[in-house]
């Protein structure tokens, strides 16, 4: 049975970007979220009535929301708008609850494009600022896996 212990605390975590070599810590992230959305088609075959799925691609999509604290998304942003090259960066995510049993879950986003981000802000009702945004990936990779929980081994 699992145990309440092994359960990942959400506040457990850190995340790591890399643009160009150069190594930023998300230490202002609240929340980061990808998912694998696969790309299915209709298929339908002879003597068969029902309608099948086959899948024929993918596509990654994720969320993120971080405090206003940090301009380093705004100056990705304005690269682009300056130049037109878009930048691309990885994306590193570590769950990590010293808790629990499981061990580290290390999951790489590469080539993470953002969708938007906020220019320029402010909130006179907001006692803390916070920004969300989108973004899209085109590989990932599981680097570290949790493990069984010790009282299942």
């Amino acid at each position: 049975m699992l145990k309440a212990m092994d359960v990942i605390s959400g506040q457990e975590a850190t995340a790591t970007m890399n643009v160009n070599g150069t190594v930023v810590d998300l230490f202002f992230a609240k929340s980061v979220e990808a998912t694998f959305n696969k790309e299915k088609i209709d298929v339908r075959t002879l003597g068969n009535r029902v309608k099948q799925k086959k899948t024929v691609g993918w596509e990654g999509t994720g969320a993120m929301s971080v405090y206003y604290c940090s301009s380093v998304f705004r100056e990705l942003a304005i690269e682009y708008i300056k130049t037109g090259k878009d930048l691309y960066f990885d994306l590193i995510v570590t769950n990590n609850d010293a808790t629990s049993t499981i061990g580290s879950q290390t999951i790489a986003l590469y080539d993470v494009n953002l969708d938007s981000t906020v220019l320029a802000k402010f909130d006179t009702e907001s006692q803390v600022m916070d920004e969300s945004m989108n973004f899209s990936f085109t590989g990932a990779e599981i680097l570290e896996s949790f493990e069984i929980p010790e009282n299942l081994r």
